[in-house]
């Protein structure tokens, strides 16, 4: 693989995993219906093990804008690579999400709420209000950021379980922080799937939510920087 193969394989496989175990717990008539958020936690985490153990030693497994930029701004990452992964990613996020779309057809036609619908692609606030649903976007993705910054391989690789650091991050967040806004902190994995949730069909679909989609793009954006600018002044 080139390594831009492997930011769109590793975020179609994320998303995949990812979006999946959303539909399996929200979506009328699944085996996982009313999981809750837990089951979803733990799936994005695995997603995101899966996706890194993929690719890591192909393109250093971003597969996430905000990692991308915040590795640039710390020095660690080529700013002119940033523009190549980012489009990676983007198009890893809609081909995972229409992979979805398709395992799940039945069930989302069958599903009678359209933001259930919805969050099989994208998130969304539990309370909406602007500065708390960046804040908390933010919040999460300056930790995402700065853990993975400050993270250092192992003397002795342990092969696959080398991912696994960063994907207990990312479940840390999700379990601590995720219950106000769906915790997207990777503007790829909410911009492309709800592009996708616009174009693919769904018996019932309502809208995708198009004024909350700046939010889970400039929140991650601005607490990867933040999280470059303090690694920076750490070191």
């Amino acid at each position: 693989m080139t390594p831009f193969v492997a930011e769109l394989v590793g975020t179609c496989l994320i998303i995949i995993l990812g979006e999946g175990v959303v539909a399996n717990v929200v979506l009328a008539k699944t085996k996982g219906n009313g999981g809750g958020l837990i089951a979803i936690t733990f799936g994005w985490a695995i997603a995101v093990f899966v996706g890194v153990f993929s690719t890591s030693a192909v393109s250093g497994a971003h597969l996430n804008p905000a990692v991308s930029i915040g590795l640039a701004m710390a020095g660690k990452f080529e700013w002119a690579l940033v523009p190549t992964y980012i489009l990676a990613q983007l198009l890893g996020a809609m081909l995972g999400s229409a992979l979805v779309w398709i395992h799940y057809r039945q069930h989302l036609n069958a599903t009678e709420d359209p933001g259930n619908q919805l969050a099989c692609f994208s998130t969304g606030p539990a309370i909406k209000n602007n500065f708390q649903n960046v804040f908390s976007e933010v919040l999460g993705t300056f930790i995402l950021v700065i853990a993975v910054l400050f993270m250092t391989k192992a003397t002795n690789s342990l092969g696959p379980l080398d991912a696994l650091p960063v994907a207990l991050v990312v479940l840390g967040i999700g379990l601590s922080l995720g219950g106000t806004t769906g915790y997207a902190i990777n503007p790829a994995r909410d911009l492309g799937p709800r592009i996708m949730h616009s174009l693919l069909p769904m018996k019932g679909k309502g809208s995708s939510d198009w004024g909350y989609s700046w939010i889970p793009v400039v929140g991650p954006t601005i607490g990867a920087v933040l999280a470059a600018l303090v690694f920076k002044a750490l070191q």
